[in-house]
C-alpha cells in the first residue's frame, strides 16, 4: 500500500492554525471556527475572522481582533512575526523572515515541490473527449479533450487512482449503412496505409458515411441491406462484426494521432465505446423496473423525475426503454455509471462534456442516486463547459459555415506561432524553429481553452493567443525557458538557503506566492476548475518577473546569490510542473 505522502504545510496553512487556536482560547464557543486567513496588499496575510465571528456572539469586532491578538504568544512562534488589528474587525499578519526562506528550502527539498497526496485511496473516473467512430474530430471536441486531460492529471497527481474513460460513440444504425456501403463498393479507400498523405481514415470513412446516407435515402433496396445489416451487427454476426471492428481500429489510429499532437494522456487503452455496455442494458432496466423506478407509459419504460419539472408542471423524464424495444443514450449511460460504480468500484465519476448536457445528466444522477449506485461514498460531477465561439461572438466556423476540424485548427496555431517565433529570432535554424512553433501553437491552443473558466464561452482568437506578452501558454513557456537560461548560466552548484538574509520585498512576494501551489492544485481537484491553476502560474510568472527587475541573481555575492538561485530553482520546477498539470510542455529553450 502507497505510503501517503504529508507535503509541507503552507504558511497561510499554519497561520490559520494558530489562529483558529487564539479564537478558541478567546471564547470556547468559537472553538474551531474558520479563521478565514487570505493573502493580503497590507501585509503577508490578513485574518478576517473577528468581524465575521464578533457578530455571531454579539461582541465588538475591535474588541475581538485585539482580545485573539492577546492570546498569541508572538516570541514563541517560529512563523510569526507581528499582527496587528487593522481596520473593524481584522488583522494583519506578518511572518518571519526565516519562516519564508524555510518554506522556500522545504518545498525545493521535496520531490513534490511540498504538494501532499490528500486523494490517495480513491478511484476516480474521469470521463472525456469521447469521438464517435468514423467521424472526424473536429472543434467540439476540443474542451472535453483538453479539460479533461488536465483534470487527470491534476487529480492523480494529488494520488488518487485515476480510470481515464474515452467512451466512444460506436454503435447504431449508421455503422450498419456504412458497413452495407463498403460491403457493395469495395474498392472504396480507406485504410490508412491506402490513403495519401494529408488524409486520414476517419476523413475518407466520413465521406463514405455520406454517400451511404444519401444512397440509404435514394434507394429503397439499399435502405432494407442496411437495415438488415444492422440486425447482423448487434446479432453478432462475424464478417460484420470483423468489419466494424476493423472501422473501429482505423478510426482509433486517427483519433491517436490528434491526442499524440494535443499532448494529452488518452491511448486505445483508454477507449471503452457505447457497445461494451450493450450486454448490460437490460439488467439495468429491469433493475430499475424492480426498483419502481421504471414505470410504462404508452407502450415504453420511463423515468419520472422528483426533482426537475417541465411545463405545466409534469416531472421531467428519462426514456429506459423506447416503445419498440429498443434503447437509447439515457440507458447506455444508466448502465455505464452502474458499472463503473459498481464493477470499478470507483469513489468519484467525473463527466467532461458541454453544458448542452446538464439537464440530461442532472436526471441520470438522479436516478442513480434514488437506485442506490450513488452513495454518499461514491458521487458523480457534471464538470460542464462552454462554446468556442469564432472572433465575431458566433459558433466557430469555417468560411463556408462547415465545422472546423481539429487538425485544421492546430495547424493553423503552429503557423501563427511560427510566424511570431521567427520574427522574435530571426537566425533559428528551421528544425528548432518547426519544435519550438509546434510547441508554443499546442501550448496556445490549450491555454486559451484552459485559462478560461470551462462555463463560459470564449472567443478562439489565434493572434492573441500565440502572443508572448500576457496572459498566454506561450508567455509561460518563455517564462521558464528564460529562468532555465539563468540557471544554465549559474551551471549546477549546490544550493543552500540561509534563512538569516533579509529577503528583498520582490524576493518575499516571490517565496509566497510559490508557497500557494498546492493550495491552487487542490482547489482544482475539487472544483473541477483548471482556471484557477492558470491563473495562479500567470500570477508567479508576473511575480518571477518583477523578482528579476529588482534582484540580480548571477551578479549577486553569497549568500544572498544562493537564495536567490534557490528562488530560480523551485520558479522553474514549480511553473514546469504547474504547466505539465495543463498538459502543456515547459520547454528550457525558445
Amino acid at each position: 500500500m502507497s505510503v501517503h505522502h504529508q507535503g509541507v504545510p503552507s504558511l497561510l496553512e499554519r497561520i490559520a492554525t494558530t489562529m483558529s487556536g487564539a479564537i478558541g482560547r478567546v471564547r470556547a464557543d468559537l472553538a474551531g471556527a474558520d479563521p478565514v486567513v487570505r493573502r493580503s496588499e497590507r501585509a503577508d496575510f490578513q485574518c478576517n475572522a473577528p468581524l465575521a465571528l464578533a457578530k455571531r456572539v454579539g461582541v465588538k469586532p475591535r474588541d475581538l481582533a485585539a482580545d485573539v491578538v492577546a492570546r498569541l504568544d508572538l516570541d514563541a512562534d517560529p512563523v510569526l512575526a507581528s499582527v496587528e488589528p487593522s481596520g473593524p474587525g481584522f488583522l494583519n499578519v506578518t511572518v518571519t523572515d526565516r519562516a519564508v526562506w524555510a518554506q522556500v528550502a522545504a518545498r525545493l527539498a521535496d520531490p513534490r515541490l511540498g504538494v501532499g497526496e490528500p486523494e490517495l485511496g480513491r478511484k476516480v473516473v474521469v470521463d472525456y473527449s469521447a469521438p464517435n467512430i468514423a467521424k472526424e474530430m473536429h472543434v467540439g471536441h476540443l474542451r472535453t479533450t483538453i479539460i479533461g486531460d488536465s483534470l487527470a492529471r491534476v487529480i492523480g497527481f494529488l494520488g488518487a487512482d485515476v480510470l481515464r474513460q474515452n467512451h466512444l460513440g460506436d454503435f447504431g444504425t449508421q455503422f450498419g449503412m456504412l458497413i452495407q456501403y463498403l460491403d457493395e463498393h469495395p474498392d472504396a479507400a480507406w485504410h490508412q496505409d491506402e490513403l495519401g498523405a494529408g488524409t486520414s481514415a476517419v476523413s475518407a470513412l466520413d465521406g463514405l458515411y455520406r454517400a451511404a446516407r444519401a444512397e440509404f435515402d435514394a434507394d429503397a433496396g439499399f435502405a432494407d441491406r442496411a437495415r438488415s445489416r444492422v440486425v447482423a451487427l448487434q446479432s453478432g454476426d462475424p464478417a460484420t462484426v470483423a468489419v466494424w471492428q476493423d472501422i473501429v481500429a482505423e478510426s482509433e489510429r486517427s483519433f491517436t494521432a490528434i491526442y499524440d499532437r494535443l499532448g494529452v494522456l488518452l491511448t486505445p487503452e483508454d477507449s471503452v465505446g457505447e457497445s461494451f455496455y450493450n450486454p448490460m442494458l437490460a439488467d439495468t432496466v429491469e433493475e430499475l423496473v424492480e426498483a419502481g423506478l421504471a414505470v410504462e407509459s404508452d407502450g415504453a419504460l420511463v423515468f419520472y423525475s422528483q426533482e426537475v419539472t417541465g411545463p405545466e408542471g409534469r416531472p421531467v423524464t428519462l426514456m429506459v426503454r423506447k416503445r419498440d424495444g429498443g434503447y437509447g443514450y439515457d440507458t447506455t449511460d444508466l448502465a455505464t455509471i452502474r458499472y463503473r460504480l459498481r464493477e470499478l468500484k470507483a469513489t468519484r465519476l467525473v463527466y467532461v462534456t458541454d453544458s448542452r448536457q446538464a439537464l440530461h445528466f442532472q436526471l441520470v444522477f438522479e436516478a442513480a442516486r434514488r437506485a442506490g449506485w450513488l452513495t454518499d461514498g461514491a458521487g458523480a460531477e457534471h464538470a460542464a463547459y462552454g462554446t468556442i465561439l469564432g472572433p465575431d461572438g458566433t459558433p466557430f466556423k469555417t468560411r463556408s459555415g462547415g465545422t472546423v476540424r481539429l487538425m485544421d485548427l492546430l495547424d493553423d496555431a503552429v503557423s501563427r506561432a511560427r510566424a511570431v517565433v521567427e520574427e522574435k529570432n530571426p537566425d533559428l535554424d528551421p528544425a528548432e524553429l518547426d519544435r519550438i512553433a509546434e510547441s508554443a501553437g499546442i501550448a496556445a491552443v490549450k491555454y486559451a481553452d484552459l485559462s478560461t473558466s470551462r462555463v463560459k464561452d470564449y472567443a478562439f482568437d489565434v493572434d492573441r493567443m500565440v502572443s508572448f506578452t500576457g496572459n498566454t501558454g506561450v508567455y509561460l513557456q518563455y517564462a521558464h525557458a528564460r529562468i532555465s537560461s539563468i540557471l544554465r548560466l549559474a551551471g549546477d552548484p549546490d544550493v543552500t538557503v540561509d534563512p538569516t538574509v533579509a529577503p528583498h520585498p520582490a524576493e518575499r512576494e516571490l517565496a509566497l506566492v510559490l508557497d500557494g501551489f498546492g493550495a491552487v492544485v487542490t482547489e482544482v481537484a475539487a472544483t473541477l476548475e483548471p482556471h484557477r491553476l492558470c491563473g495562479y502560474l500567470y500570477e508567479l510568472a508576473r511575480a518571477y518577473t518583477a523578482f528579476y527587475d529588482h534582484c540580480p541573481v548571477l551578479k549577486a555575492d553569497e549568500p544572498v546569490r544562493g537564495n536567490r538561485l534557490a528562488l530560480c530553482r523551485l520558479t522553474a520546477r514549480t511553473l514546469g510542473h504547474g504547466l505539465g498539470l495543463l498538459g502543456i510542455t515547459a520547454p528550457e529553450r525558445m
